[in-house]
């Protein structure tokens, strides 16, 4: 696995590139995109940037992957839960918050689930392009910071990161709260509910 980060740090923008499409399409790498583009970042800070741009591209494709992946292999699955009342249940919720779920897992750079809530999405049917703006919305802030935490702070970023870990998982919580809050409050105020 070593040499494999190794190859990977040597390519720089295209490895960041290809360790993210891998990620988001479902093979378990956890932080191993954040590391890498840190590690890029301390490498050549110059380019740190585009390490970032093809992270979130990257993402995209391999998110857009799993989430094309689940809405196929999942309509039997779906169709046999939703027939239920609880089913049903679930997937106006999905509809309504789900997209909450995925959106706070892929801003963060703390190990969370996310995989999940990316088949949820698409089993559920959530219209690809809403799926796409709260993937990206998610991971340009996500991967633009770590570039610049890397460049800004060399070696001292995953160790701060993970001494700040208590404080994104409260940042997380708030967020989630404030979105599902401001969520309700529109769908309660629009006039087609």
């Amino acid at each position: 696995m070593k040499k494999l980060a190794a190859i990977l740090t040597s390519w720089g923008a295209p490895g960041v590139f290809l360790l993210a499409v891998f990620d988001s399409a479902g093979v378990p790498l956890p932080a191993a995109v954040d590391a890498l583009l840190v590690a890029t970042a301390i490498i050549n800070p110059s380019a740190a940037y585009l390490s970032a741009l093809f992270a979130v591209v990257g993402s995209a494709i391999g998110s857009l992957f799993l989430f094309y992946l689940a809405r196929k292999g999942g309509q039997a699955y779906l169709n046999r839960v939703i027939a239920t009342e609880g089913g049903s249940k679930f997937r106006v919720w999905f509809q309504t918050y789900g997209l909450i779920t995925v959106f706070i897992p892929a801003l963060l750079p703390i190990p969370m689930p996310l995989k999940v809530f990316v088949i949820s999405a698409g089993v559920m049917g959530v219209s690809p392009l809403k799926y796409m703006a709260v993937v990206l919305a998610a991971r340009i802030p996500r991967y633009f910071g770590l570039a610049w935490l890397g460049a800004q702070y060399g070696t001292q970023t995953m160790p701060w990161i993970k001494s700040h870990v208590w404080h994104l998982l409260l940042f997380a919580f708030c967020l989630g709260l404030t979105l599902g809050y401001a969520v309700k409050r529109v769908s309660r105020e629009s006039p087609s509910h």
